[in-house]
Protein backbone atom coordinates (compact mmCIF):
# COMPACT_ATOMS: atom_id res chain seq x y z
CA UNK A 1 0.00 0.00 0.00
CA UNK A 2 1.46 3.34 -1.04
CA UNK A 3 1.10 6.36 1.22
CA UNK A 4 2.09 9.95 0.62
CA UNK A 5 3.63 12.01 3.40
CA UNK A 6 2.00 15.29 4.41
CA UNK A 7 3.74 17.21 7.16
CA UNK A 8 5.18 14.02 8.68
CA UNK A 9 1.82 12.22 8.65
CA UNK A 10 0.40 10.09 5.90
CA UNK A 11 -2.79 10.42 3.97
CA UNK A 12 -3.56 6.83 4.93
CA UNK A 13 -3.47 7.73 8.62
CA UNK A 14 -5.81 10.65 7.96
CA UNK A 15 -8.16 8.42 5.96
CA UNK A 16 -8.26 5.80 8.71
CA UNK A 17 -8.91 8.44 11.34
CA UNK A 18 -11.70 9.95 9.24
CA UNK A 19 -13.22 6.53 8.68
CA UNK A 20 -13.21 5.80 12.43
CA UNK A 21 -14.85 9.13 13.20
CA UNK A 22 -17.52 8.49 10.56
CA UNK A 23 -18.16 4.94 11.75
CA UNK A 24 -18.24 5.71 15.46
CA UNK A 25 -19.82 9.13 15.08
CA UNK A 26 -21.91 10.31 17.99
CA UNK A 27 -22.63 6.74 19.12
CA UNK A 28 -19.04 6.19 20.16
CA UNK A 29 -18.95 9.52 21.92
CA UNK A 30 -22.29 9.10 23.69
CA UNK A 31 -21.34 5.73 25.14
CA UNK A 32 -18.14 7.25 26.51
CA UNK A 33 -19.97 9.84 28.62
CA UNK A 34 -19.93 8.77 32.23
CA UNK A 35 -20.04 10.46 35.57
CA UNK A 36 -20.09 9.54 39.19
CA UNK A 37 -21.43 10.98 42.37
CA UNK A 38 -24.17 10.53 44.88
CA UNK A 39 -27.61 9.16 43.99
CA UNK A 40 -30.70 9.90 46.02
CA UNK A 41 -34.36 9.22 45.44
CA UNK A 42 -37.48 11.38 45.25
CA UNK A 43 -39.66 12.08 48.26
CA UNK A 44 -43.22 10.74 48.05
CA UNK A 45 -44.61 14.29 47.96
CA UNK A 46 -43.61 14.49 44.27
CA UNK A 47 -45.85 11.57 43.26
CA UNK A 48 -48.20 12.73 40.48
CA UNK A 49 -46.58 16.14 40.04
CA UNK A 50 -45.25 17.29 36.68
CA UNK A 51 -41.58 16.72 35.92
CA UNK A 52 -39.48 19.30 34.07
CA UNK A 53 -40.28 17.70 30.72
CA UNK A 54 -44.03 17.58 31.44
CA UNK A 55 -44.40 13.90 32.38
CA UNK A 56 -46.34 12.95 35.51
CA UNK A 57 -43.91 11.71 38.15
CA UNK A 58 -44.43 8.08 39.16
CA UNK A 59 -42.32 6.36 41.85
CA UNK A 60 -42.92 3.00 40.14
CA UNK A 61 -41.26 3.97 36.85
CA UNK A 62 -37.56 3.89 36.06
CA UNK A 63 -36.90 7.59 35.58
CA UNK A 64 -34.40 10.12 36.90
CA UNK A 65 -33.52 13.76 37.34
CA UNK A 66 -30.09 15.05 36.30
CA UNK A 67 -28.55 18.52 36.18
CA UNK A 68 -27.51 18.59 32.51
CA UNK A 69 -28.34 15.43 30.55
CA UNK A 70 -31.04 15.97 27.90
CA UNK A 71 -34.53 14.68 28.52
CA UNK A 72 -34.97 11.25 26.97
CA UNK A 73 -31.39 10.21 27.70
CA UNK A 74 -31.22 6.61 28.91
CA UNK A 75 -28.49 5.96 31.44
CA UNK A 76 -27.20 2.93 33.28
CA UNK A 77 -26.81 3.70 36.97
CA UNK A 78 -24.51 1.38 38.93
CA UNK A 79 -24.37 1.37 42.72
CA UNK A 80 -20.64 1.29 43.47
CA UNK A 81 -21.21 -0.47 46.80
CA UNK A 82 -23.55 -3.26 45.68
CA UNK A 83 -22.54 -3.40 41.97
CA UNK A 84 -26.26 -3.56 41.09
CA UNK A 85 -27.35 -1.62 37.99
CA UNK A 86 -30.56 -0.22 36.56
CA UNK A 87 -31.39 1.64 33.33
CA UNK A 88 -33.44 4.82 33.74
CA UNK A 89 -34.60 7.64 31.48
CA UNK A 90 -33.92 11.29 32.35
CA UNK A 91 -37.16 13.29 32.48
CA UNK A 92 -36.51 15.84 35.21
CA UNK A 93 -33.93 18.31 36.54
CA UNK A 94 -32.02 18.61 39.80
CA UNK A 95 -31.18 22.14 40.98
CA UNK A 96 -27.56 23.00 40.17
CA UNK A 97 -26.98 23.62 43.90
CA UNK A 98 -27.96 20.05 44.84
CA UNK A 99 -25.18 17.78 46.13
CA UNK A 100 -26.79 14.81 44.33
CA UNK A 101 -25.45 13.76 40.94
CA UNK A 102 -28.71 11.98 40.02
CA UNK A 103 -32.12 11.65 41.66
CA UNK A 104 -34.02 8.41 41.08
CA UNK A 105 -37.48 6.98 41.64
CA UNK A 106 -38.07 4.69 44.61
CA UNK A 107 -38.28 1.72 42.24
CA UNK A 108 -34.80 2.47 40.88
CA UNK A 109 -33.42 3.01 44.40
CA UNK A 110 -34.93 -0.31 45.49
CA UNK A 111 -33.38 -2.13 42.51
CA UNK A 112 -30.01 -0.55 43.29
CA UNK A 113 -30.31 -1.55 46.95
CA UNK A 114 -30.16 1.82 48.71
CA UNK A 115 -33.78 2.47 49.62
CA UNK A 116 -33.05 2.19 53.36
CA UNK A 117 -29.87 4.30 53.26
CA UNK A 118 -31.38 7.02 51.07
CA UNK A 119 -28.12 7.76 49.28
CA UNK A 120 -25.49 5.74 47.43
CA UNK A 121 -22.31 6.34 45.44
CA UNK A 122 -23.01 5.61 41.78
CA UNK A 123 -21.51 5.57 38.32
CA UNK A 124 -23.76 6.85 35.52
CA UNK A 125 -23.12 5.75 31.94
CA UNK A 126 -25.03 7.25 29.02
CA UNK A 127 -26.55 4.56 26.80
CA UNK A 128 -28.40 6.72 24.27
CA UNK A 129 -30.21 9.99 23.87
CA UNK A 130 -32.78 11.68 21.67
CA UNK A 131 -31.52 12.64 18.21
CA UNK A 132 -30.36 16.22 17.91
CA UNK A 133 -29.68 16.71 21.62
CA UNK A 134 -26.22 17.49 22.86
CA UNK A 135 -24.85 15.94 25.99
CA UNK A 136 -22.96 18.09 28.42
CA UNK A 137 -20.90 16.32 31.05
CA UNK A 138 -22.35 16.45 34.56
CA UNK A 139 -19.89 17.34 37.30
Amino acid sequence: MTTFGIGGKTRMHHAILLLLVLLLGPVGIVHAVTGSGSATYYHDKFQGRSTANGDRFDQQLLTAAHKTLPFGTRVKVTNLETRRSVVVEVNDRIPSSSPSYIDLTKRAARELGFLREGRAPVKVTVLDHQAGDTIAPGK
